[in-house]
């Protein structure tokens, strides 16, 4: 293995949205091999500074991670290597469906989080928090067009759940729109085409790295393309059904140092255990 891809909510950091000193230590250990560690993520880049930071990857030429579901890949030190926004069209009618349907809904850009909801969902309130990105309140006509990067649905599990059993609204934006749900109350919106199985594969071609020197790491449903583009998939022990099933092997948890189990056994040579 020459890099390891690796989720972080539900993968890299525990349930308390922390690193453990045994990933930290071994994420240490897989770099003195030079082994690239590259954080795939749904976040934007401000929320993943200090994860960067504590794993001392920070404002780097030479190290790399994958933000917004796929639709960015950059340095760490900055220099953006691809970028793939939602248009502002795809935006509108996503929006106009969300509100249809009474579900709080946002948009994304590099440093803020738009909303249209005049009263805020606790759950955009959440991700501002740990994406360390301010909130605005703007009309679908006030929006930042052509700083837009993603969208997310982002409403309770019921709604969710019956947005997903109910979905024939939704289906024809397919065309425009990539569709994934990241967490039992998220539905993100990307471009066409934009995953983070994709945009690792922008990344490995950057590096001229083939996906059998690839294993990546995750445990929900955006993380799906990028194990199935790796030579090694992971899944969590706390991932969902369809991750297992995708995966070639499953570690532990995330409370359980399972990031830490598969950069051991597949990166810093030792056999695996367990094995699907």
């Amino acid at each position: 293995m020459k890099l390891a891809a690796i989720d972080v909510d539900g993968t890299l950091v525990n349930s308390e949205k922390k690193l453990t000193a045994v990933v930290k230590k071994t994420i240490a250990a897989a770099r003195q091999k030079n082994i690239k560690i590259v954080i795939c993520t749904g976040r934007p880049f401000t929320g993943i500074k200090s994860i960067l930071a504590e794993l001392a990857l920070q404002n780097q030429a030479d190290q790399y991670v994958i933000c917004f579901g796929g639709a960015l890949v950059q340095k760490t030190n900055g220099r953006i290597i691809n970028l793939q926004p939602l248009a502002y069209e795809s935006y509108l009618k996503l929006e106009v469906l969300a509100r249809m349907r009474q579900l709080h809904f946002q948009a994304v850009t590099s440093e803020r989080i738009y909303t249209a909801n005049r009263n805020i969902s606790r759950y955009t309130a959440y991700e501002s928090l740990i994406t360390q990105q301010e909130i605005s309140y703007r009309t679908p006509a006030e929006m930042p067009k052509d700083a837009l990067i993603k969208a997310m649905i982002i409403d309770e599990k019921s709604k969710i759940d019956s947005l997903l059993h109910n979905w024939a609204a939704f289906a024809p934006l397919e065309k425009e729109i990539n569709f994934c749900q990241s967490s039992p109350n998220y539905i993100e919106a990307n471009a066409l085409g934009v995953n983070k199985g994709s945009a690792l594969q922008v990344l490995c071609q950057y590096l001229q790295l083939q996906p059998t020197e690839v294993m990546a790491i995750g445990d929900q449903g955006n993380d799906l393309s990028m194990l199935k583009y790796a030579g090694v998939g992971v899944a969590m022990g706390n991932a969902t059904l369809a991750v297992k099933a995708a995966a070639s092997y499953e570690t532990a948890d995330n409370d359980h140092d399972g990031v830490a189990w598969a950069i051991e056994h597949f990166c810093l040579d030792k056999a695996p255990e367990i094995v699907d």
